[in-house]
């Protein structure tokens, strides 16, 4: 009689060691994703931070200097020979891209308008997800610009892919608000 009692008493311990155990094991989880929520969190607004401030800089960058004179390159061609312009091919192309965007008398001053406006919506708190989307598009340009102007610069390289990266996280972050818009449902 006194071995049913003792071995009910053992079971009983034993299951509330074991109710412990996973009370325990169930508060370090919520605990663990807490830390994690707030890990998120905190990378979230790093890497917001991070494009907006690059778009704002990259921006107010473009008003810095005056759009140069329609025959500035010409000039600097008969000033410094056509030699010496075309014996580093790469920056050529780097500057011609550039000159040609800043003569359209619009597009070079649309961009530097659309980087200051979507750097500030990126950096409030309300309109960060349509800046992102909108700033996709100018990112993926600077990045392909670097990537096939100039392959051999691996700083440049690794700062506008990680730019590109940053702003597709950014987006990919809100996923579950714009599936819908990808995904259609069977009807």
């Amino acid at each position: 009689m006194f071995a049913p009692i003792l071995f009910r008493t053992f079971l009983n311990s034993l299951a509330s060691s074991k109710k412990n155990e996973l009370l325990t094991s169930n508060i370090t989880k919520m605990q663990n994703e807490k830390i994690l929520k707030q890990v998120q969190k905190i990378g979230y607004v790093a890497l917001t931070l991070f494009v907006g401030v690059f778009m704002l800089y990259g921006g107010y960058q473009k008003f810095a200097k005056p759009i140069p004179a329609p025959t500035q390159m010409i000039a600097q061609v008969e000033k410094e020979g056509a030699a010496k312009m075309t014996a580093d091919i790469e920056t050529l192309k780097i500057r011609n891209y550039i000159f040609g965007m800043k003569q359209t008398n619009y597009f070079w001053q649309f961009l530097g308008i659309c980087e200051l406006l979507f750097g500030v919506l990126l950096l409030s708190q309300y309109m960060r997800f349509l800046a992102a989307v909108l700033l996709m598009p100018i990112t993926v340009h600077i990045f392909l610009f670097h990537l096939f102007l100039e392959p051999n610069d691996w700083a440049e390289l690794l700062q506008t892919g990680a730019l590109l990266l940053a702003n597709a996280l950014l987006i990919a972050k809100e996923y579950p608000r714009w599936k819908h818009l990808v995904w259609l449902k069977n009807i």
